[in-house]
Formats: structure tokens, sequence, C-alpha cells
């Protein structure tokens, strides 16, 4: 297990680089905002496609076979954005750009289920919950620290350098789960669009798991506007240099993976509904109050208050959904839940792309936030068996 949950690590830490490396680049070297929302879109978008395969696929054969060929799809995308920025220009380096931005894309959209679907193999039945948020912390904390590298590595050595600590980690993630041994499914496969139907109807049926499933939407939802308008917050309304910009993007890191160890150590206090709904809320009030804040100390620290919040809020969600998925429809249930925490954030990605070109950085943070804030209060007010779950 050990060994699995720092692979997850480098892994997602690897593949939140390739995230915040497509955005950065588009912005700076092609100085097109809305060209940045589309590549991120891209990175995370092909999931709707491609993400309902890889369930299918994870529920037939061993999961970690799906893991290797995801990274080493990671590995390409990366490869293409290093010979993008040695030797494309103009036109062709936004096109080269959103092509290896679509590779990295087509690895997300496998990478997320294959791992949920490990997990749920060799973690005990009875230690399955707790087992997802500690799987859930790496996920935060790659998140966290993938603007970190990128901006200590970049700020000594150039993109080139970015591009290669990004391959060295899922080179090293593959090599960490050579010892995973997990199996695929012994019954004859009925077709794709059959055993996809399983999973929506076992969503469908159970009322709790499919309201879970509504409240990763609407928790992801903010994670598009925050990837997208944080770091040009941070360079023209803050004034941070790029080492600045680099730690207050990656104060996430220590916010996130906080939120996550307080739901591991409070989720037994916790009434878990309130929490998830209260968590939104306030965090998206947060998010908004940024557009207000002119100095550093203020908007990192309304910045961490919301990292706290959304941490504990996706452990509690994921958590649930991990535990609430028959053991045959792992794979695609979790597929589901993966599609979500990427198109969702791809999505919201595109739209906060064209909502700062067309009003600017601080009103766009400030309509996100109010928008998302009030969207948690109608979930609260529709979801009863979620609002209900105490534990």
């Amino acid at each position: 297990m050990p060994a699995f949950y720092l692979s997850s690590l480098l892994a997602f830490t690897g593949g939140h680089m390739v995230n915040y490396a497509v955005i950065l680049y588009l912005q700076e070297k092609v100085g097109s905002d809305l060209l940045s929302g589309i590549g991120f879109g891209l990175s995370f978008g092909t999931s709707i496609v491609f993400g309902w395969f890889a369930g299918v696929l994870c529920d037939r054969i061993s999961p970690t076979r799906v893991i290797h060929a995801a990274q080493a799809l990671f590995v390409l995308c990366l490869a293409g954005l290093w010979w993008t920025d040695a030797g494309a220009s103009g036109t062709t380096r936004v096109g080269w750009t959103l092509f290896s931005a679509f590779l990295g894309g087509l690895a997300w959209s496998f990478v997320g289920p294959a791992r949920l679907a490990t997990l749920g193999q060799i973690a005990p039945p009875d230690k399955l919950k707790p087992a997802t948020i500690i799987f859930n912390l790496q996920v935060l904390l790659g998140f966290g620290l993938a603007p970190v590298v990128i901006g200590l590595v970049r700020s000594r050595y150039g993109w080139p350098a970015v591009f290669a600590t990004g391959m060295g980690f899922f080179v090293a993630a593959s090599l960490m789960l050579l010892g995973t041994r997990t199996r695929g499914s012994d019954r004859p496969g009925q077709g794709v669009f059959t055993e996809l139907g399983e999973g929506f109807s076992a969503v469908k049926a159970n009322p709790l798991l499919l309201q879970l499933i509504l409240a990763a939407i609407m928790a992801y939802a903010m994670t598009g506007p925050m990837q997208i308008l944080l770091p040009k917050l941070a360079r023209e309304v803050l004034g941070l240099s790029e080492l600045q910009r680099g730690g207050y993007l990656g104060l996430m890191a220590l916010t996130l993976i906080l939120g996550g160890v307080s739901a591991l150590l409070l989720g037994k206090y916790l009434h878990h509904g309130a929490a998830i709904f209260v968590g939104t809320m306030t965090a998206s009030l947060l998010f908004a109050s940024l557009s207000h804040w002119t100095s550093a100390g203020v908007s990192a620290t309304a910045l961490g208050a919301m990292g706290l919040l959304g941490g504990m809020v996706i452990s509690f969600i994921i958590a649930g959904i991990q535990g609430q998925a028959p053991e045959a429809l792992r794979g695609r249930i979790m597929s589901i839940y993966s599609i979500i925490s990427q198109v969702v954030p791809a999505a919201s990605g595109v739209a906060a792309g064209a909502l700062v070109r067309a009003t600017g950085v601080t009103q766009a943070i400030l309509y996100a936030g109010v928008g998302l804030a009030g969207l948690a209060l109608l979930a609260a007010a529709l979801m009863p068996q979620l609002r209900r779950v105490a534990r």
C-alpha cells in the first residue's frame, strides 16, 4: 500500500503539471486566455468520451495494466510539449500544444478509474473508506504541488526541465507498481454499451450514490475557474513574481492535504451531509472574496481556508462513492466519478476562460464564486438522502 500511495502522488503531481503547463504556456507564449481555457478543456475534457470505456476496461482486465498504459500516454504528452517548445512557432505552436493537451486528456481518462479500481482490490474491505481518503490526499497534494514544482524548476531551468521532470515522475510511478497484482473479470464481456448500462442502472437504483455523484459535480465545478483565474489574479492583481506565484498557488497543497487529514480524523464526529453542503457553500464564497483583496497575505489566507474546506468535502464525497460502489461494478462507478473530476473542471475552465475575457479577472472570480455558492444551496434543498447522511 505505501508504494501505491507514493506512486499515486507522483502520478497525480505529474498529471496536474501537465494541466498547469498547458494553461501557463498558452497564456505566456501565445498570449490567449481563451486558448488556455480550451487547452485545459482538452487536458481533461476527452474523458467525456473515453472515460466510459476506461470503466468497462478496468472491470474486464487488470487495472494496473491500464495504469501503465495511461502513464505512458502522459510521457508522450510531455514529450510533445517539449518538442513544441524546442521546434514550433506561430500557429504551429498552438496546434501542437493543443494536440499534446489532448494526449494528456486521453491519459487522464484512464488513470483515475484504474487507480481507484486498483485500490478497491488491494485495500481490505473494512479499510476501504479510510484508504480512499488517504488516496485522495495524494490526489489533492499532487494538485497543490504541481504549480510549486513548475515554479521552482522553470525559474531555474526553463520549460524543457519542467517537461522532463514530469516525465520522470511518471516513469517512477510506473516502476513503483511493478509488484502490485490485480485481477480482471472472469465473466465474458457483454458489449461496452450493455456494461455501461449496468453501471448507470446501479447508480439510478441507489439514491444516495446518485446524490453523491451529483455532489461531486457541484464540488468540482470550482476547480476549473481556480486553475484558469488564480494564476492571472496572482500576476495582474497581486503583482507576485513567478516564484511567489508558485508559492501562492502551491498554498493549496498544504491546505488541501489538511482538509483531507481533517476528513480522516474528524469523519467519526462530523455530519457528512452537512459538511459537504456547508463546506462547498463557504468555499465558494471565499473564492468570490478573492476578487476584493489586493493584499497577498489576506488573499492567501482566504485561499488557504478555501483549500481546507475543499479537501474535506472532496474526501467525504469520494469515500462515500467508493463505499457505495458494488464490487463487480467498481470500475464503471469510479469511472463516472473520474469523468466528473476531469470533465467538470474542463468545462468550467473553458467557461472561466471566456468569462475572464469578457469581464476581467476580478469580476470573473466574483461571478463564479457567488454562482457556485447558489448552486450548493440549491443542491442542499434538493438532495434529502445526502443531506441526512451522518457518517
